[in-house]
């Protein structure tokens, strides 16, 4: 089995061979078919996250996060083999890997929000090793959703720029008869415009500071795009939207980012924060309440919504968004393509 681990925070990865392990209990072994290289990588990559206001870096090492560790949490795979208590799965199927996997046993994990577990997150790819690897070991089938013909290389990213993108939707849905803003317009911005189109709403304004992004999002249907970087960004974003503003997602996360959002919305209007870029809130606090704005954090999505997100894609027919695919051992080049702002969609590594 090789994997690519870190074994240091912004060090290289280093190539790792070691016995293929064989699974037990309920386990199932996948051989790795494709892996998508993900923006939050690049966060645990680097070990934590900025909390702006001259605090303290966010430690993932704080939060239980250790290394060596194996990243990669957008996997699809080919069952290679199971344990005898594994159901439901059968050697040869190419399958999706939820990895937002918890406990399994608190209140949390037992309403089906696994990704929400607060007593031993158990995540593939940040607390567990995941898919930058030829082969994945995964806990438990029910973990493993069928994709059913769907292209394992463009299917990867729906375990989370797909899921993601598709849980922060479905909390704007009561405004879709207006048009929202997206804020970034990289893998998940685009995953973002071909599921609002599916889900049925009216469209996207999408604001983001490269003009190549913005072309992108321009041939995935956004109404119109804005550059995030303009002086009159928040006056271009209104006037183009056409109306007031009730919804916006912000897939960026940064002071930046999260001030236009705020500051396009209407009153009663919703800002749903997705993005871990990083830095301080910026919000003037009494505005929060005289417009009486909702902020809503959303981090990936539940098991659930992940099959409801795969049967939707089926059922419509939504075209993926744009891959690139690497060799496993091109990684470190993947992580530093998607740092420097030179990728459009998604990279998906190919053992």
């Amino acid at each position: 089995m090789k994997s690519f681990k870190v074994e240091e925070f912004n060090g290289p990865l280093k190539e790792v061979d070691v016995a293929t392990p064989q699974p037990t209990g309920s386990q199932v072994l996948l051989k790795v078919k494709a892996a998508g290289v993900c923006h939050s990588d690049l966060h645990i990559w680097e070990g934590g996250y900025e909390l702006g206001h001259g605090r303290k870096p966010l430690s993932l090492k704080d939060r239980g996060v250790s290394l060596p560790l194996t990243m990669g949490h957008e996997t699809v795979g080919e069952v290679l083999a199971f344990g005898p208590d594994a159901k439901g799965v059968a050697v040869g199927d190419i399958r999706l890997v939820y990895p937002w996997q918890g406990c399994g046993k608190c209140e949390t994990c037992a309403t089906g929000d696994e990704n929400m577990c607060i007593v031993k997150p158990s995540s593939l790819g940040v607390y567990c090793d995941g898919g930058y690897a030829d082969h994945i070991m995964v806990r438990d089938p029910r973990y493993l959703l069928d994709l059913k013909g769907l292209d394992p290389v463009t299917a990867a990213p729906y375990a989370c720029s797909g899921v993601t993108t598709y849980s922060a939707i479905k909390k704007v849905q009561d405004v879709f008869d207006k048009p929202i803003v997206i804020f970034g317009a990289g893998g998940l911005g685009l995953m973002a415009l071909t599921l609002l189109k599916a889900m049925g709403g009216k469209g996207a304004i999408v604001v983001d500071i490269d003009a190549g992004k913005r072309e992108a999002a321009e041939k995935a249907g956004a109404l119109a795009t804005v550059d995030g970087a303009a002086p009159d960004a928040l006056q271009q974003i209104m006037t183009k939207a056409g109306a007031p503003i009730r919804g916006a997602i912000d897939l960026v996360g940064n002071s930046a980012t999260a001030t236009l959002g705020f500051d396009c919305l209407t009153k009663g209007g919703k800002l749903v924060m997705v993005g871990l870029f990083g830095g301080g809130a910026p919000w003037a606090l009494p505005l929060i309440a005289m417009k009486a704005i909702t902020i809503q954090g959303s981090y990936v999505g539940s098991l659930s919504e992940t099959q409801e997100l795969i049967d939707l894609v089926r059922d419509k027919k939504i075209a993926p968004i744009p891959v690139t695919t690497r060799p496993l051992n091109q990684v470190d080049a993947a992580l530093r393509d998607l740092k420097n702002g030179k990728l459009v969609g998604r990279a998906v590594l190919v053992p």
